[in-house]
């Protein structure tokens, strides 16, 4: 199976300057931990088999060429691990010196690249020995009598993964035989203006590597965290920091060894800082997402920045297969909700900012005299009620104008009746309290429906009686009929066709179903007022329902959403995945049975991602002609922009894929 993951290790070793032996040997022994965890591209620090303070040492023919043996001896010593080792070393060319990450793998140096921006300020004083590497002509280097070995500024490292050597397993079924290109720059590099693995990353490198010795200040591990983290964001890449350990340390500066994993815009790992033993910093990085994510962003691959293709050289390495021992990455079971309080605070902050600024211009422009929402006593409802509230607040108009509908049906238990009631009078609205049960009895009488057969027409008549009566109300008193369905219901169709899919302005149509449950709380707790805060918090537990079947005998709502088309929290992340990256079915349960591992079992997994696509796939028709609304979020479901889909195409490629791989053996944890 593939899921487009490689796993990266940032080393950070013990270290003595300029004992080029012992280095070498720490490197080694570094390597070969990492590689028995399954890393398979491992990087070290720069200047790692020398030491970056060796200073004039530099230029001692001893260290030079007792670097070039080592990195020698160390490809050989490592040839059986597979694993690409990106090392750094000075090496002499043509009569100049370069700071250089050497790549060896497989028994043999595969490429040298120079560091291209040599930093000659403050506590550095690097161009009294290197020479930059842009400066040096493009072609081969010998190195400890090793010869014709690629060096230059233009090499790019093509990784063809179950190529890596001898040690390698296939034993886990788990395959990636995509080959992936990954770029290296050191230190300086990543600082300047247009950093070399900008060019890079336009040149097909989804991994970009830096080898670095950056001293330590306070408030600089933040700044370089934040460097590495834009750089991986703009170029839509993974990026991998390896930074000089505590032993570098001398006469006037500390380094910390610091070494990160990025990936687009977000840490994936980091190390502890300051440690005084080998750090390993391990993630596996999603290529496939970033492979996926590129083609999306249509000005990815724009610009002068851009060289052409015949700038590069490619440079082929052999890796050994991801193996899954253990995940080296968290999986959010929630990936539309922060886990921290105060970022879920202030993206709910955000959002609610973004419903009501969407919904003040569309009521500016229409010049309407009211705004028309149906309460439930639910949750969609109940936060665009909020949003509409709110949005008058800030258009300095009266909240009387804001006409809040509850119309009572078959299913309405008491409790979302005396809730929605409660709320509507506590926010100051309009209420308008309509019961349809008997417009709905007349209605089945007029298309001939028995009331007693509780199918989908009595459902729907229900829902679109409702939504009749707002619009009328709506005509009747120059209003704006608000929606209230959000982004979870619009991917599963869970919506009647005219019925509450429709109205003039969908506030919540980008919100999916588990965050709108704590834009509900955000507002009990930070904007509302005790009295509307008790009765948002009472309806923030009540179970989801479209409450339009009688309910249980002892009052309670017999008919509840996730029982129906299964838990929010699932569809949401299938949702995302499904989105946001275009995971296939085979990934979508990997990834799925980390997230919920001890909530939902494979079998209850494979068969709601099966509900997701057939629903998915069969509801796009009501998608396709859905009201206007604020996008809140980077998954979007609307026609007009963020999805474009026939209503017509079929879900028969995914459940067999689905299928396939549901049989199969689970992956070992």
């Amino acid at each position: 199976m593939e899921y487009g993951f490689t796993r990266v290790c940032a080393c950070v070793p013990e270290l003595r300057v300029a004992d080029v032996g012992f280095n070498a040997s720490a490197i080694e022994a570094a390597s070969r931990e990492a590689a028995r965890n399954g890393a398979q591209v491992i990087l070290f620090p720069e200047l790692s088999l020398t030491g970056y303070t060796c200073a004039d040492l530099f230029l001692q023919d001893i260290l030079v060429e007792r670097a070039g043996e080592a990195l020698v001896r160390l490809a050989v010593d490592t040839a059986s691990l597979g694993s690409a080792i990106v090392v750094g070393l000075p090496v002499r060319r043509f009569g100049r010196l370069y700071n250089c990450a050497a790549v060896i793998q497989g028994g043999s140096i595969r490429g040298v690249v120079p560091k291209t921006y040599i930093p000659n300020y403050k506590e550095y004083y690097e161009a009294r020995w290197f020479a930059p590497g842009n400066e040096g002509r493009p072609g081969t280097v010998e190195i400890a009598g090793w010869g014709d070995i690629p060096f230059g500024t233009d090499l790019l490292f093509r990784a063809k993964p179950g190529t890596g050597g001898a040690d390698e397993s296939r034993e886990s079924g788990l395959r990636f035989p995509r080959s992936f290109v990954f770029g290296i720059e050191i230190c300086e590099d990543i600082w300047v203006p247009v950093p070399p693995s900008s060019r890079q990353a336009l040149a097909g490198a989804v991994l970009l590597l830096n080898l670095s010795a950056s001293v330590e200040l306070v408030g600089k591990a933040g700044y370089r965290r934040e460097l590495a983290v834009q750089q991986s964001a703009r170029c839509v890449a993974a990026y991998v920091y390896a930074s000089s350990g505590v032993h570098e340390s001398t006469t006037d500066v500390v380094f910390s060894g610091h070494a990160l994993v990025a990936e687009y815009g977000s840490v994936l790992a980091e190390s502890k800082r300051f440690s005084r033993t080998l750090e390993l910093t391990y993630a596996d990085v999603d290529i496939a997402r970033l492979e996926n994510e590129r083609p999306r962003q249509g000005s990815f691959g724009h610009g002068e920045a851009a060289l052409p293709e015949s700038a590069w050289r490619e440079i082929s390495v052999g890796i050994p297969e991801w193996r899954l021992e253990s995940f080296a990455r968290r999986v959010d079971p929630r990936p539309f909700v922060p886990g921290s309080l105060g970022e879920r605070n202030d993206r709910c902050a955000e959002i609610f900012a973004i419903q009501t600024a969407g919904l003040a211009k569309r009521i500016e422009h229409t010049g309407v005299k009211s705004v028309i929402v149906g309460i439930s006593g639910g949750l969609d409802s109940t936060l665009a009620l909020l949003v509409a509230v709110r949005t008058l607040d800030l258009l300095k108009r009266p909240r009387s104008e804001v006409v809040a509908v509850t119309m009572p049906g078959f299913g309405t238990t008491d409790g979302t009746y005396g809730n929605a009631l409660e709320l509507m009078k506590s926010l100051g609205a309009t209420i308008r309290d309509i019961d349809i049960k008997k417009a709905c009895l007349l209605h089945f009488a007029d298309i001939g429906h028995d009331p007693a057969v509780h199918d989908v027409t009595y459902e729907n008549v229900q829902a679109r009686e409702r939504t009749q009566i707002l619009m009328d109300i709506a005509n009747a008193s120059g209003g704006l009929v608000i929606g209230t369905g959000d982004l979870s219901e619009m991917a599963l169709g869970w919506s009647t066709y005219n019925g509450d899919h429709m109205s003039m302005y969908a506030v919540n149509c980008s919100v999916p179903k588990t965050l709108v449950r704590y834009l509900v709380e955000w507002v009990a707790d930070n904007v509302a007022d005790r009295a509307s805060g008790d009765v948002l918090r009472r309806i923030v537990d009540t179970p989801i329902s479209p409450e339009l079947l009688p309910p249980a005998e002892n009052g309670e709502i017999r008919q509840k959403t996730e029982d129906i088309v299964g838990p929010y929290d699932l569809h949401d992340f299938f949702l995302y995945y499904h989105i946001r990256f275009g995971s296939g079915p085979e990934k979508l349960l990997f990834l799925a049975e980390r997230a919920f591992a001890g909530r939902f079992d494979r079998v209850t997994i494979v068969k709601w991602l099966g509900v997701f696509y057939r629903r998915f796939f069969a509801q796009q028709f009501k998608r396709s002609c859905t009201p206007d609304g604020p996008k809140v979020g980077s998954v979007s479901l609307s026609p007009r922009g963020d999805w474009r889909m026939p209503s017509d195409a079929s879900a028969a490629e995914w459940i067999a894929r689905l299928e396939a791989c549901s049989s199969e053996r689970s992956s070992r944890p």
